[in-house]
Order: C-alpha cells, then structure tokens, then sequence
C-alpha cells in the first residue's frame, strides 16, 4: 500500500479538494437519503470524498497531469436544436428577451432596461437561492446572430450567442453559453464538478424553447 501511495500524485488544487468534499458530502447525502437507493451516485461521492481526502484525481492521473492546476477558466456549454418555425419568428421571439422565463425554468425574471440593457434574475440550483445581474447586448445582426455578456460588477460573469440558420421552413439554433463562477478558483472548480447539471439544465430550457414556440404561440 505505501508504494502505491508514493505513486499517487497531488494533483488536485486545495480549491478543488475543497469543492470536491462539499460535492461528495452532497452526493453521499442524496444517495443514501432517498428512498430509492441510487449506487451511481453513492459511487460518484466515494470518488469525489477520496478525491478531496487524497488530492489525487484519478483521470488527471491517465492523462498525465502531476501538479495542481491553479488557473483560472471559463466554463462553456454549446446545444444545437432544430426548431420547426421560420428564422424570422425563431429570432423575434427570441430578441425579445422578456420571453426568456416562458421557456427558461432556472430564470426568475428578465426585465428590459432598453434596447440593449437587461436585468436578469434565476434561481441557483437546488432553489438554495437566487442572484441577479446586468447584462448587455453586444452584437447584433436581425435573424442571424444575438450575442450578449454580463456587466462588469455583476454576481456572475457571463456571456453567450444564439445563431440562427435556415433550414427550410424550419431554423437551426447553435447556442453558446459560457460562465465564470464567482468566488475565483474555488467557485469555477465546483462549477466544473456540478457543470453537467448546468448542461442538464440548458438542454432541457432549450428543449423547452422549441416546445413552447411550436406550439402556434402568439406574441
């Protein structure tokens, strides 16, 4: 046992150690605690917890990686989706960006400043809370491509692009979001830990989206 030790690297930042404690803790927790045991998960929060005790990462060991990693990246998620309306409606509806809550669950509210100013408010993952922030449209081309990004100062940076292609009587959406946790390095890695589920979360939005403006919706 003490040899195979002396191979295992600390390869795992304290941040990161430190993140992935709290996410084993919470897995272990939820695995054990419903009433429908789930064995994936309590596997999942075994790893994490030795992750965190030990400050070795088993996949950072396969690919090589024997030092912490202490700099800082955004966190990205790309969707594409299909949409059976036309470009034009696709895009309105979207430009719009009040209509964002109608299809976005984790959103609370988004209210318009002006043309290119909005304010915007969704609730945090296991509805522990909420937080609000500025965001900006930055770029623009009507029915082709919609950019935007946070204000500085805001609670949590982020940024993002929908484009819109023609695909007949229908329209392809390429979706961009990238976001950078508050809290530095700390933040970001249990982002990156919990960064399925944010995926999760903007898959099923965007599935939400298509249903929603399939549906013949007026606005």
């Amino acid at each position: 046992m003490r040899n195979l030790l002396r191979h295992l690297y600390v390869n795992v930042s304290p941040a990161e150690r430190g993140a992935s404690l709290l996410a084993g803790a919470y897995f272990l927790y939820d695995a054990i605690g419903k009433q429908k045991k789930s064995p994936i998960e309590a596997v999942l929060a075994g790893y994490l917890l030795y992750r965190g005790v030990s400050g070795n990462c088993l996949l950072y060991n396969v690919i090589g990686k024997t030092k912490p990693d202490n700099h800082s990246r955004n966190v990205n998620i790309q969707l594409n989706m299909v949409v059976n309306k036309p470009r034009e409606e696709v895009y309105a509806f979207w430009r719009n960006l009040e209509n964002l809550p109608l299809f976005m669950e984790h959103l609370e509210s988004v209210e318009s400043l002006n043309d290119s100013i909005s304010v915007w408010e969704a609730r945090l993952p296991g509805n522990v809370g909420s937080i609000r922030w500025k965001s900006e449209i930055v770029k623009e081309r009507p029915n082709e491509f919609l950019g935007w990004q946070s204000l500085p100062g805001s609670s949590i940076e982020n940024a993002g692009k929908v484009e819109f292609f023609d695909m007949g009587d229908a329209t392809r959406l390429h979706v961009v979001i990238s976001y950078h946790a508050p809290g530095g390095i700390p933040g970001e890695s249990a982002a990156r830990l919990l960064n399925p589920v944010f995926e999760d979360m903007v898959e099923e939005d965007v599935r939400n989206f298509k249903w929603f403006i399939e549906r013949d919706y007026n606005f």
